[in-house]
Parts: C-alpha cells; structure tokens; sequence
C-alpha cells in the first residue's frame, strides 16, 4: 500500500472492540524503572506524565502489570483512579518478572488468570477493557505455535465478565486467523515501523478487518544511514525523527493507533503533536524509499 500526501488521515480513530480512541495514545513501559524493572527515579514524576497525558486528550493507555512488575499499573491507578468514562487502558499477559529482572513463560491457565486479577486489583478496576495475549513462542519476534490453550482461558474469564476485549501481541497471521475462531481479536500489536515492514500485508488484511494494528519500537532496527535520511526528512519538516516516524504510521494505514511512551511531559507534547504532523507526499516518497532498500538488506533486530 502506497501512502499519499492528502488527505493525511481517513480518521484520526480507531475501534477497539466497543471502545473507540484516537490513534495517538500513550505507552506506560516508560514509567517503570531501568530495564523495565522497579520504580522509577522520580515517581511524582510518572504521575505528573499520565495526569498531563489525560488533560491534553488521551483516551488509551497501554500498560501491562509485567511492568515493574506491578510498578506501572500501580502508578496509573495512582495518577488517574477513579477513571473517566471515556478513558481505554489496555494490558498485556503472558510472562512474569524474575527476581533477576528477567522475562519468564507466564501462560498456563493459573498464570494467565492470575495475571489478569493482578492487572484487576493494581489497576483498581472491575474489568479489563482490553487484555492482549503475548506470544512467547517467538521471544524477539513472531514465531508460530499454538495459542488455542491461551486464548480459550482469556475467553472463559471474558465470559465470566472480567475482561471485555482480546487482542494479541507478537503474533503471524496464521495465530490470528486461528484465534478469531475461539474469540474475537480487537488489536494486534507487533513489531512495525517505516523500515520493519514484515508485517505490509497483515497490517492492510486487518484493516479490511476492521481490527487495529499497534505498532511498537517506531524507532527500532534503522540502520545509520536510514536514521540519517530520517533526520533530513525532520530537519526539513521542523519537526523530531521520532515525530516522523509517528506521523509516517499514521498515514500509512486508518488502523494504526499508535502508543509512543516517555517519562517526560516536554517529550509527551511533542508525541502527541503529531496528530497533526502531515507529511507531504515527497517527504513519503523519501521515506517509503529508505523502506524499499531496507527489504533488500539483511533484517536488523
């Protein structure tokens, strides 16, 4: 799919099952500590951010209680309970945290409803509005396997009314097929940028779907030079390489919605600016063209 200059957005929101946010929302990973792990330096700090993300329109944050653990989910109840009606917080399942900070398969039955009533509790909430499943088949990308006893557990505590929506994460497009057979799927989040672009062609399929595609590291496995032409792009623009990178996924296709994170305000504006950053269509062009070389080097990870 080919992006054009105008018009920038066919929408500027996006359906999350019964929800519906814009697509520029905010991703919690930040307010954790280093490595995602522990507190943060500054904790009034991590407050301060989610209170100002609010005020200036945000309606979807993505957390998960693996966090921290339990660090940035806490922070938001903190920061935001009780929370507006209008406001989408979605989480993520499927691994625990060592005590050595490490990542651990989380995904038996007990694990994953375990997981979901500590996201429950730390969140301060009734039901989930969203509760991705993250496939630890792949660790550093999507690898296939079956999801089937995952999903039909989230399913069960879905009907049992604690969670509303199902969305996956690091996952092919043969788990989601086989997925939308046991429950539906509202979101998938992967991996995807302007040169990590594996995922082309599942991103327009879910689109005809109706199903959002959020995107994560809008800045993860650029070359140098790619980063440079990217740094020209913004230059020319006024703008960051992080806003383009934005910007360029939020004409790429209606169903991106987006979840940059930070710790700092100054860089949560600038984030959120760029729901109104439109690229013309030669800076497209440019980019789009880094893109194309990227597919015939060998892959960044």
């Amino acid at each position: 799919m080919s992006n054009t200059a105008t018009p920038a957005r066919e929408t500027d929101t996006w359906r999350l099952g019964s929800r519906t946010v814009k697509r520029v929302g905010y991703g919690a990973m930040q307010l954790a500590g280093p490595g995602v792990f522990g507190p943060p330096k500054d904790p009034a700090a991590a407050v301060a951010v989610l209170r100002e993300a609010v005020a200036l329109g945000v309606d979807h944050i993505d957390t998960s209680d693996f966090y921290g653990p339990h660090v940035t989910n806490r922070i938001i109840r903190e920061a935001l309970h009780p929370y507006g009606d209008t406001l989408t917080i979605v989480t993520k399942v499927g691994a625990r945290r060592g005590s050595d900070a490490s990542w651990i398969l989380a995904q038996s039955p007990a694990d994953l409803t375990q997981q979901v009533h500590d996201n429950l509790e730390n969140l301060g909430l009734d039901v989930l509005d969203v509760v991705n499943l993250r496939s630890m088949h792949g660790i550093h990308g999507p690898q296939e396997g079956s999801l089937e006893a995952q999903l039909t557990t989230l399913a069960g505590l879905q009907q049992q009314g604690l969670i509303r929506h199902i969305g996956l994460s690091n996952v092919t497009a043969k788990q989601i097929a086989d997925a939308r057979r046991i429950c539906e799927i509202v979101c998938v989040q992967n991996h995807y940028n302007l040169v990590h672009r594996e995922d082309d062609a599942l991103v327009d399929q879910l689109a005809d779907d109706g199903i959002a595609y959020v995107p994560f590291f809008p800045l993860g496995g650029f070359t140098p030079l790619q980063s440079g032409v990217l740094s020209e792009v913004a230059t020319e623009l006024g703008a960051t390489p992080l806003q383009v990178a934005l910007a360029w996924l939020l004409q790429r296709s209606p169903n991106l919605v987006l979840i940059p994170g930070t710790s700092s305000i100054a860089h949560l504006r600038e984030n959120l600016a760029v729901a109104s950053l439109v690229l013309p269509g030669a800076a497209v062009r440019r980019l789009d063209g880094i893109a194309a070389a990227a597919s015939t080097a060998p892959a960044a990870h």
